[in-house]
């Protein structure tokens, strides 16, 4: 049996930014990853650790300073030729944040979803259009009445799957959720994952699931990517990262995760992490695996001092 290609392998991802002639924020540096396809990459970190910057870097709105992005086996990195954009354009999609700010709140949910299809002349005939339009609102849960109406309309939960439609009306092959349910309430965030996953079963379409809230990650990823300050510190499957995380700063994060027994809560204790004083320094860090697929981003010595039972 031949091994199934990765529909996404970043390697040594940089993305700076310029911010005066003696300082440059490194937003990302360095990192490496790969997503298989129908399968969902959760990236988890703090506020600033780089998370969106990655997403955005992956899908072109920002040009990678250094580093290769390689999306269905072509290099999208670098220059790409025309071919290559309209693959990016179409197989990529990206489902942003906050769902009022990327609606256009202009125009009516028929033409918010039918954007890509415009642009791309993906139907025949404007019937063609509107079927697959209707086709996408069912599938995302809503009703075709829903077409004729503008995003002030809708609820916050309701435009979050406009959001989600108008991705995937291009049927790509990944979609980057940059905290697609960080702005919706606790419940709606349930409906909207689990519609998320009911669709990877039926399109078989990969996720880059950029999030804070480790608990919707566990739930929803296959693997985990723990990033800070722009290094990528622990890598590995959802059962490895939750059952034997390595890093300090993972387990820090992990202990911070509320538990839904009262007793249980009453005792747990949060670890504190603070990378200044930890000692830690990522830049001398190298990958080691731990097992499995499971690999920490360490020296020698702090891999020895914290894989010891």
């Amino acid at each position: 049996m031949t091994e199934a290609q990765p529909i996404l392998e970043v390697k040594n991802l940089k993305q700076y930014f310029k911010v005066s002639r003696k300082f440059t924020v490194k937003a990302v540096d360095g990192i490496s990853f790969k997503i298989m396809p129908g399968q969902t990459y959760g990236l988890v970190g703090e506020s600033g650790s780089g998370k969106s910057t990655t997403g955005r870097s992956i899908i072109r709105l920002y040009k990678p300073t250094d580093g290769e992005v390689i999306f269905n086996g072509k290099n999208i990195s670098g220059k790409m030729s025309k071919e290559e954009l309209k693959l990016l354009r179409t197989k990529m999609q990206m489902i942003f944040q906050d769902p009022m700010a990327c609606l256009n709140p202009r125009r009516k949910v028929m033409d918010i979803i039918a954007e890509g299809l415009d642009i791309h002349h993906e139907y025949s005939s404007q019937a063609e259009r509107e079927q697959k339009v209707y086709d996408m609102l069912e599938l995302v849960g809503l009703s075709k009445e829903h077409a004729n109406r503008y995003p002030h309309q809708f609820s916050g939960g309701q435009r979050q799957r406009i959001g989600i439609a108008r991705a995937l009306v291009m049927r790509p092959e990944l979609v980057i959720a940059d905290e697609a349910i960080s702005a919706l309430d606790v419940s709606i965030q349930a409906q909207v994952v689990n519609l998320m996953k009911k669709i990877q079963k039926k399109t078989n379409t990969a996720y880059l699931f950029i999030a804070h809230d480790l608990s919707m990650v566990k739930y929803i990823s296959d693997h985990i990517g723990v990033l800070h300050l722009g290094h990528l510190v622990e890598t590995g499957t959802t059962d490895e990262i939750f059952n034997n995380p390595i890093h300090p700063y993972t387990k820090s994060l992990l202990s911070a995760i509320p538990e839904p027994n009262p007793r249980v809560e009453k005792y747990r204790k949060s670890a504190s992490y603070d990378y200044k004083t930890s000692g830690i320094d990522y830049h001398k860090g190298t990958e080691h695996l731990v097992d499995g697929t499971h690999y920490v981003l360490a020296t020698d010595e702090e891999f020895k001092e914290w894989t010891k039972k």
